[in-house]
């Protein structure tokens, strides 16, 4: 047990060594770090309640899903109605009451329109139900239904795509350690450290950033549109800026082309020095762009984001290889967001705020003071405590306590893990557990020298028959913090983490580490005996 070879030595001392040296960075300056290697630059990220930033509860629209569920519905059933062999002709889809219905104008084609639509229905996660209902009323009208079982399982994979799409936009911003996870079924936290302005954050995550490609349907009766109706085959969208005067127009209902065709989109300047938005069309989408606009020369085309329509350019002629510019009373800045949105992706569902908060540093500073305090006066305490107790074994052990915090902010660098409130607070409790196992092992030794064993003996024994009380006590702290990461959130995470970390380090500096620096001191002074 005291035996150590030189390479048993270098596989102890190696690790601790690259622990202490990841741990430097976050004791450093950013101008310090930045002149480091690479590999240096580890550092521990604080929490938005250690550095200040932004708060957001998001909360997405459950009717929001469902109405943009029957709008693809509809475009699928034209499509496959229109396309197939024998097209089968239908007359005008209504969606009142959220569900689709329309009426089949031969009554002898009812059952080839059901067997053509079942197939775009889908199964609703395990609950064995559709996520629609085809039905049909009255011998020639079919009744499309979702279902409650489609309408949860397609909110919970948008939340899903949502918080991704999320992650995307905050990484695009270059802040650090975002918090962005799920809450409820229908809720998102956002938490960015060290943004206090939340206005940018909240602008860019307000953005569903839909981008579509309509035509203007230039048929449409001017006076009627003003008054919000549309021909059959038309809708009309808000257009703020539209040179008439008129804040609305009617466009057609097809799209040309969508935000989901784009591969980037980039902030730009026109002629005219303006703000705009310059986008990339995927091959599909380049060629869908060219053609449609080679076939409307002359023809006004919208361009809508959310439902609102930016601009509405006249195709003077074919717009080809698959970019084009989007434009539309930008600043630089809310281009730049725009084109942050665009790259990112779409949002599946649109997303309000319920909740706002920021967190000034001021608050973080005094956390972090009141932290330091406490982790001072624990380290003072539990050293003399040591020391005093256990005399050279205690200074052991404080020395195994001392390198255990620095190896603990050196993993927590190296994974980029973020220090929180409660981080602090398992960092004290870190700090006066770590040393309960050599209160084990040095008990041990006590016991094994009055049994009447030798020095050496009684260290071997110590150790020995310590550590698998240790490892025990350990496993039941370590599934106590595996659940706590697993099944909790923010505050509890962040002290979930510190406690892993620190229950791994602690084991492997107080018993492997301690019986290194005994097993010197043994071969060393050949002491027959040994105050504890």
């Amino acid at each position: 047990m005291l035996n150590f070879s030189r390479w048993a030595i270098a596989a102890i001392l190696l690790p601790l060594l690259i622990g202490v040296l990841c741990a430097v960075p976050s004791f450093l300056p950013d101008a310090a770090v930045a002149r480091l290697p690479g590999f240096m630059q580890t550092r521990v990220n604080l929490g938005l309640d250690l550095a200040g930033g932004s708060h957001l509860l998001l909360e997405a629209s459950t009717q929001d899903v469902a109405r943009q569920r029957l709008v693809n519905m509809e475009e699928q059933v034209r499509t496959e109605l229109r396309r197939g062999d024998p097209r089968i002709a239908i007359g005008d889809i209504s969606s009142r009451d959220g569900k689709l219905s329309f009426m089949v104008r031969n009554p002898a084609q009812v059952d080839a329109a059901v067997e053509r639509i079942r197939p775009l229905t889908q199964g609703a996660g395990l609950t064995g139900q559709r996520d629609f209902n085809v039905e049909v009323v009255n011998s020639s009208t079919i009744v499309i239904t979702p279902t409650e079982a489609g309408i949860d399982n397609a909110v919970k994979s948008a939340m899903e795509v949502a918080t991704e799409v999320i992650r995307k936009r905050i990484d695009e911003m270059g802040t650090r350690e975002p918090t962005i996870q799920q809450q409820g079924d229908n809720r998102i936290v956002v938490q960015v450290p060290g943004l206090q302005n939340p206005k940018a954050l909240k602008d860019l995550l307000g953005q569903t950033a839909k981008l579509e490609f309509k035509l203007v349907d230039t048929t449409a009766n001017p006076a009627e549109v003003a008054q919000g109706r549309a021909p059959v085959g038309s809708e009309v969208l808000p257009y703020p800026d539209n040179p008439s005067g008129v804040p609305v127009i009617a466009v057609k209902r097809q799209v040309m082309v969508s935000g989901e065709d784009l591969t980037d989109a980039t902030q730009g300047y026109d002629q005219n020095n303006q703000a705009i938005v310059n986008i990339r069309f995927n091959g599909s989408g380049g060629r869908k762009f060219g053609q449609v606009t080679s076939q409307n020369v002359n023809r006004p085309f919208a361009i809508i984001l959310d439902g609102r329509v930016l601009s509405a350019p006249n195709i003077n002629e074919p717009i080809l290889g698959g970019s084009a510019q989007i434009s539309g009373s930008f600043t630089v800045e809310s281009a730049n967001q725009l084109a942050i949105a665009l790259r990112s992706g779409k949002l599946p569902v649109a997303l309000t705020v319920v909740e706002e908060r920021t967190v000034g540093p001021g608050l973080g500073a005094d956390s972090i003071r009141a932290g330091l305090i406490a982790s001072v006066i624990a380290v003072v305490a539990v050293a003399a405590f040591m020391f005093v107790s256990y005399g050279r074994f205690g200074v052991y052990a404080n020395i195994a306590v001392t390198i255990n915090v620095l190896v603990i902010l050196g993993v927590m660098g190296i994974l980029g893990a973020t220090l929180t409130l409660p981080g602090i607070a398992g960092f004290v409790l870190t700090i006066g557990t770590a040393v309960d196992a050599n209160v084990l092992i040095y008990e041990r030794i006590r016991e094994e020298r009055r049994r009447g064993r030798n020095v050496v003996q009684a260290i071997e024994h110590g150790y020995k028959e310590a550590s698998r009380t240790i490892f025990e006590a350990n496993v039941t702290h370590a599934i106590a913090g595996g659940i706590m990461l697993a099944l909790g959130s923010g505050p509890v995470k962040g002290f979930a983490i510190v406690l892993l970390i620190g229950i791994a380090t602690s084991v492997f500096t107080a018993v492997t580490f301690t019986r290194l620096l005994a097993s010197r001191w043994v071969r060393a002074k050949r002491p027959t005996e040994i105050t504890i």
